[in-house]
């Protein structure tokens, strides 16, 4: 396993999000960085995490947070564990009473949330080298290709929080 941190988020050239890990220690521009295409929301909420800032209510990445702090446990890391037919999978550690509890989740949920706990975030050592895309692709001058209008997409979604009625979501 590699110890990673999060670049950012970027859209690829199929306007897909993508969360961007690379290896930490590693300089810029050099090395290796793994994509891992995430939803929307997804995307959103990592980059809320990134900033530091809060949103106006809870995202279920915050709930999580809250959930798993009520019940005395932490979250101790987040590994990227494998890839098949295109998909990642990852395990989120659970520090417990009881001892570790580790559960399988979703990369683009376990990101977000280990953002939240300040939690490491490691990738297994096959995953990075059979999917990993060289760093100089991603890295340019010290900032990465993020998305468009990135303060403009979360003041947008934080209005979009604001101003959601329950209503939009009925079958």
């Amino acid at each position: 396993m590699v110890e990673v941190r999060v670049l950012g988020v970027a859209i690829d050239s199929e306007s897909q999000h993508i969360i961007l890990l690379k290896p930490i220690g590693e300089p810029q521009a050099v090395g290796t960085v793994l994509a891992i295409v995430v939803g929307e929301q997804e995307a959103t909420s990592t980059l809320i995490a990134l900033s530091g800032e809060a949103p106006p209510r809870p995202l279920s990445h915050d709930l999580m947070k809250t959930l798993i702090d009520t019940v005395d446990a932490h979250l101790e890391r987040v590994d990227v564990t494998r890839i098949d037919e295109g998909i990642f999978y990852a395990e989120i550690t659970l520090g417990t009473a009881a001892g570790p509890f580790v559960l399988d989740a979703r990369p683009s949920d376990s990101v977000a949330l280990a953002l939240r706990a300040g939690a490491p975030i490691f990738v297994a050592d096959d995953v990075l080298q059979a999917e990993g895309i060289p760093a100089a692709l991603v890295e340019s001058g010290g900032n990465v290709e993020e998305t468009p209008d990135r303060e403009q997409s979360l003041d947008e979604f934080k209005d979009f929080l604001e101003h959601v009625d329950p209503e939009d979501f009925q079958s």
